[in-house]
Parts: C-alpha cells; structure tokens; sequence
C-alpha cells in the first residue's frame, strides 16, 4: 500500500510541475499579448502622419478589430474545444503574428486597417490558455483552484506586459531616430517568438472521444448578430456614422437574430455555444458580471482620461498634462495587477463566491466614490485604486469561474464568452458614454463635456458593479470549488456505469 501511495505521489508530484511550466509558458504569451496592446498607442500620432490620415480616422482601427475579435472568438475557442486547445491556441498566435508584419510594411489606411484588424485573433488567447490549465487540473482534480490562481498569474502578466509596452514604444522610436517602420517591427518579432514558445513549449489538452461537428449555421446567425449589434455600437462613437435611424434599424436586426440563434442552438445536439449551459445557477450570473465589468473597465477609460485632462477653471477637472494623464492611468492598471495578485494568492483558501461578490462590490463603491470625490487628485487615485482592486480580481477570476462551470468539452467555449460579453459591455456603454459626454446630459462648454456627463458615468459604472454583486448572490455556494468538480465527476462515472 505504502509504494502505491508513494507512486501516486509521485504522479501527483510530476503533473504538479508540469502545470507550473504550463503557467509560465503561459504567462509570457499574455506578457506579449500585453506588449501587443500598449506598444501602438503612444504610436498613433506618427502612424496617423504615415498613412496621411485624419485622427479622427483611428476610431476605425478600434471598430474593425472588435468586430474581428467578436466574430472569430467563439468560432476559435469551439473549435479549440473539438480539435485540440493548443492546435487553436497556436494557430491564432501564428495568424496574429502575421498580422502584427503585415502592419510594418502597410504603406495605405486600407491595407492597415486590415492588418489592425486581423491582429484581434489574439483575444482567444486568454479563454485557450484557461482550458489548457482547467484540463491539466482537472486530471488531479484540482482543475477549479489551480485554474483560479493560474488566471490570476496570467492578468498580471497581460497588465505589465501592456505598461511595459506603453512605456517601451516611445523610447524605442525616439532611440531609433523616429523610425516608424523599425519601431512597428518590435511587436511583430514578440508575437512570432511566442508562436515558436507555444509550439516547442505547450502540451496538448485532452480532446473527448465523443464525435463532435462544427454547427457551421449556428456560428453564422451568431456572427451576423454580433456583426449588426457591434458594428451599430461602433458607428455611434464615430464621428462621420451613419444617423440613428440606420444605427437602430442594425441593431433591431442584431437582437432578431440573437433571438433567432437561442431557438436555433436550442435544437443542435452538438450547438456552437450550449445556450443550456448558460442557463445554469453558476453560469448565467458569471456572464452577467463579465458584461457588467466590461462597462467600467472598457468602456470609462475614454471618459476618465478626458476628465483628469479637463481645465479646472471649468468648475471640474485636474488639468492634468499628457505625462500625468499616462500616470493616473499607469496608477490605475497597477491596481488591476495588485487585484490580480491578490486573487491568486487568496484563492486557495477563501470562497471563490465570495471573492467575485466581494470584487464586485469593490468597483461599484470605487466608482460611487467618485461621486463626492473628484476634486483633487489623491481622491480620484483613491476611487480608482479602489475600483481597479476589484476589476483585476474579476478579470482573473470570471474565465476561470466559466470553465469550472462548463461540462467536460466545453471550457474554452464558456471562457471564451467571458471575454465576448465583457467586450459587448465594453462596446455599448462606449457607445453611451460618448453620446452622454457630447452633451447628451448637459450643456458642453467648449470642446469639454458637460460635468454632469461624467457623474451619469460614474453612476452607471458603480450600479453595473454592484448590480454584478448582487446576481453572483444567486451562484449555488459551493461553485467554483474543487469539491464541486469531484462531485460533477462522481455524478458524471455513476451515469456511466449506471
């Protein structure tokens, strides 16, 4: 008995460290997908007069690769799902890098915006690097609490990874002598040695023996409703879209046909996203929370970095320069790493329930301070720092919650549609927040928005958070946990015998 159990340690010893590799391999991919992020940014002045462009025409940049991103991402992480994680995992890396050359040598707005926008194959990184993880766990059964700590691990790395490359861009073009072309190659030789990582480092997951298709029509209701619903959001941000007739007749289309896909996928035995699954107690309230952080963490970082640049002589404001702007908003991605981290190293031993909830709640109070606080700056850096604690444990944890809530086969599925909801939230109150601080709740003064712009913003930012806590109050209080895998597995081998 006793060389049993001593062989089994060993086992459990081996797989351990093989898990912990996997984590680094992993966390240097979302180190480059980070560095992909936050290089270009300090960029968009020299790309703007390389091009010869407007730049109000960078919009567009952002508009294509959403929808990219949102069309391929659930098609990517399914088919991770049926062929393998890391086939998919390295094929979407191979196809960024590509993309990220591609962008070295545009010499026209066509030819990089459609560059630009074949680089958001990168967004199903994230949800494929979780399913690897869930799926080396889960053969120790401690898929739920490694993956917990892991993704934790992996948000730190994707947040220093963007400030390292927001910080790298500029001195790099200014030590190579304002060489644009130099400089864009930096991104693109980051992405490729990554791709090589992947391939030489990363071990397959374990695919089901059960036969499995692709639902070619479900996935093509899916991305004609995402296509309609995100390309109406993107064209109210943009200053020469279409009027809002045109705007609400796609996004009416958009909802017909996301109606249309839930009937659909309701009558597939192997659906393109099981809509069964997002209906269970510890699915749908997961969603819901990505869809409302993405509001605060995609959409108000626009408004925040207008609000601190504002005059004071205004009434409000910091009249903060361009170098303090970058420091409130480097201040701020700090506090989503710490959140991270904080995540990682509390998730063993509290409550994954009551971590979400308690994360939630942290970005509706940092926002609602905001309310009375926003005259000088260590409040407003204490209102952030505060919601930003919270927001960086929620990015950590909401992939990892959907994967240990996803059957067997699913995870990269249900991960992955943590990032398109977060997106989606993200996108629409964009869309809201830009229509609101051009005068839609005040009266503009000048090129400045209205004050009263930024309070409806804070206030919707701090009810999508603590509405978010609120609904993960439905989540059943033993989700998320190892012991709630072991009893799914348990259930699972007794129908199997049965």
């Amino acid at each position: 008995m006793s060389r049993v159990s001593g062989a089994v340690a060993r086992v459990r010893t081996s797989a351990l460290g093989v898990t912990a590799g996997l984590i680094g391999w992993f966390v240097l991919v979302e180190l480059a997908s980070g560095i992909l992020q936050g290089f270009y940014i300090p960029l968009f002045p020299e790309i703007v007069t390389h091009l010869g462009i407007r730049d109000a025409d960078i919009n567009w940049f952002e508009a294509a690769q959403l929808l990219v991103s949102a069309l391929v991402l659930p098609v990517l992480a399914k088919l991770g799902d049926m062929f393998g994680h890391k086939r998919i995992l390295l094929l979407s890396a191979i196809a960024t890098a590509l993309a990220s050359w591609a962008l070295v040598f545009a010499d026209s707005f066509a030819t990089f915006l459609v560059a630009w926008a074949f680089q958001g194959f990168y967004v199903v990184w994230l949800p494929l690097e979780i399913a690897l993880i869930f799926d080396r766990g889960r053969r120790q059964q401690r898929g739920v609490s490694q993956t917990r700590r892991a993704a934790g691990l992996l948000v730190v790395g994707l947040q220093f990874g963007g400030i390292l490359g927001a910080l790298a861009a500029g001195r790099f073009f200014a030590a190579s002598g304002g060489d644009l072309q130099l400089s864009l190659a930096i991104p693109a030789v980051v992405v490729t040695l990554i791709s090589v990582a992947i391939w030489l480092g990363v071990p397959e997951s374990e695919r089901s023996s059960e036969p499995r298709r692709l639902d070619v029509g479900g996935f093509v209701i899916l991305a004609g409703a995402l296509l309609f619903i995100t390309g109406a959001l993107s064209f109210v941000r943009l200053p020469a879209g279409p009027g809002p007739l045109v705007i609400g007749g796609l996004l009416v289309v958009g909802v017909i046909l996301g109606a249309l896909f839930v009937r659909y996928e309701l009558r597939q035995p192997d659906p393109a996203i099981d809509i069964r699954m997002l209906r269970r107690p510890e699915m749908w309230p997961v969603q819901a929370t990505a869809f409302l952080v993405g509001i605060s963490l995609l959409g108000a970082q626009g408004p925040l970095v207008t609000y601190i640049g504002t005059d004071p002589a205004l009434g409000y404001g910091l009249g903060l320069d361009a170098t303090q702007r970058s420091n409130v908003v480097g201040a701020y991605l700090l506090s989503l790493i710490v959140g991270a981290v904080l995540f990682a190293a509390t998730s063993r031993r509290a409550s994954p329930r009551v971590m979400l909830i308690g994360a939630a709640a942290l970005v509706g109070v940092g926002y609602a301070l905001l309310l009375p606080l926003h005259d000088q700056l260590w409040q407003v850096l204490l209102s952030l720092g505060i919601a930003g604690l919270g927001a960086g444990a929620l990015v950590a944890a909401m992939p990892a919650a959907a994967a240990a809530a996803a059957p067997r086969g699913q995870t990269g599925v249900a991960s992955a549609m943590t990032n398109t909801t977060k997106t989606m939230g993200g996108t629409m109150s964009s869309a809201i927040f830009g229509v609101v601080l051009a005068g839609g709740a005040g009266a503009a003064i000048g090129t400045a928005a209205p004050f009263a712009g930024y309070v409806t913003v804070w206030i919707i930012c701090s009810a999508g958070g603590l509405l978010a806590a609120v609904l993960l109050f439905f989540v059943p209080k033993v989700a998320f946990s190892d012991a709630a895998e072991v009893e799914v597995a348990a259930t699972a081998a007794r129908g199997e015998v049965g």
